[in-house]
């Protein structure tokens, strides 16, 4: 039995996600990167992607990286997402692509989560147009709740 890419455990575990039809080109510790491919069923008044689409692309980033960065860390601590914030730099058309990026260095977390902890820590993500152009940025503020 092989085990399961973070994006099919993303995608097992959060239906919205599999239901954009979210594509993960990278899922590391180091960066998570997402595109949401341009699909019209999921478009805005302006023919670009609905801002509800692009959170879930970022959020969904945020969340690979946590998972690729603490996966190992599941049997002890559940990942919660405390909050998030974007903001909608310019217009988005065609297909938008999310970079993630922890904002704390892992071992920090999980010494935080060793010492009896709850840590919190941001992920940063860049929402981008195939151009480069920045479309959005995200902060989402995630926690590692350790199990009872």
């Amino acid at each position: 039995m092989t085990t399961p890419t973070i994006g099919q455990m993303l995608d097992a575990t959060v239906p919205m996600a599999h239901t954009l039809k979210l594509e993960y080109l990278e899922t590391t510790p180091e960066r998570a990167v997402l595109r949401l491919p341009d699909q019209p069923a999921y478009h805005n008044h302006v023919g670009g992607p609905h801002a509800g689409a692009m959170f879930t692309l970022a959020e969904s980033a945020s969340g690979c990286i946590v998972l690729a960065a603490f996966g190992d860390q599941l049997s002890r601590a559940v990942p919660l997402a405390v909050n998030a914030e974007i903001a909608y730099k310019k217009l988005a058309m065609g297909e938008v692509t999310a970079t993630a990026v922890l904002g704390r260095p892992a071992a920090e977390v999980v010494a935080e989560l060793d010492a009896g902890g709850r840590p919190e820590f941001p992920v940063t993500v860049e929402i981008t147009r195939a151009d480069g152009a920045v479309t959005g940025v995200m902060t989402v503020t995630w926690t590692l709740r350790p199990n009872s």
